[in-house]
């Protein structure tokens, strides 16, 4: 089993340039925000989750790589290694979720983690894969409310589709948390459905985009996905008090959190950053095989 992980500093000037250059949108700080927190999923993969075979990083080049990655231990990935060229550069997540099981050498079972996840507690290969299965929680869903939504209601009409059967009136969700996925069921989707996904692949995202659980509502839909939730606790760092984060993260209740990121004020998000790093690093103090020695 591997771990996927995308990751962007959105401090880097020269992905602020590209951003800036092919987008004519000047940059949403937040959006791209990087909290310093990479290293401590890497640490929490290592010390809670040590039967992961490999760790692939996945960035748009290499100034966006972290000094502190141990390449030797940390699978470094750009977008051209699994994009085609013609939709680069991208600044959506979207397109380069439809791309994943590209990467060379990825195990057939892995699990897709966003930078603002992490295993919190001790986790066993069974709370993810269980007898050639994904594990996570799926909901149905009535009106796509937002941007976000629609996204998520294109992705099942589209795994729908590619099974041969009726949009419903409802819509998958899949649980927020990391993705298990087949990588042989991502590939037979993406050709099946080639034409449709690459129609959707765009710069920025958008209301006709697709996302990654295109493939988790396709193995729901054809019986590979066991619908349980998972142990998880989401944070939103707009309404969550620093002392109630820190709580948590010095003492998990659950063995997974998302530390999800919104619009803030520059005091507000140096008080949160500096409050969860101080956390997270008296939680995982050692440094772990993911990190070159300094």
């Amino acid at each position: 089993m591997d771990v996927v992980i995308t990751y962007v500093d959105g401090l880097d000037p020269l992905w602020q340039r590209d951003y800036e250059e092919c987008t004519n949108i000047p940059i949403l700080e937040k959006r791209f925000r990087d909290w310093g927190t990479l290293r401590y999923l890497m640490r929490g993969i290592a010390v809670n989750m040590p039967f992961i075979r490999k760790v692939h990083l996945v960035v748009s080049g290499e100034s966006q790589v972290p000094e502190w990655i141990n390449r030797d231990e940390v699978h470094i990935v750009l977008h051209s290694d699994i994009i085609p060229k013609e939709y680069l550069p991208t600044f959506n997540c979207n397109p380069i979720e439809m791309h994943l099981h590209r990467i060379e050498g990825l195990d057939e079972e892995y699990l897709y983690f966003n930078d603002d996840m992490f295993p919190m507690l001790p986790c066993k290969p069974e709370d993810f894969f269980r007898g050639g299965k994904g594990v996570i929680g799926m909901s149905r869903h009535w009106f796509p409310s937002n941007m976000y939504k629609h996204i998520c209601r294109n992705s099942d009409r589209l795994a729908r589709k590619a099974l041969g059967m009726k949009a419903a009136w409802t819509f998958l969700r899949p649980q927020h948390i990391c993705s298990p996925l087949l990588k042989s069921e991502c590939e037979a989707l993406y050709t099946t459905m080639e034409q449709e996904i690459k129609s959707s692949l765009t710069r920025i995202r958008t209301k006709e985009d697709l996302n990654q659980y295109l493939f988790l509502d396709y193995m729901f839909l054809k019986g590979q996905i066991i619908n349980q939730r998972h142990s998880k606790k989401h944070f939103s760092v707009g309404v969550t008090s620093p002392s109630k984060l820190y709580k948590f993260i010095m003492h998990p209740t659950r063995k997974l959190a998302c530390i999800n990121d919104v619009q803030l004020t520059e005091e507000r998000y140096v008080e949160l950053r500096d409050n969860i790093l101080s956390a997270f690093e008296q939680r995982f103090p050692k440094r772990s095989k993911f990190e070159n020695a300094i």
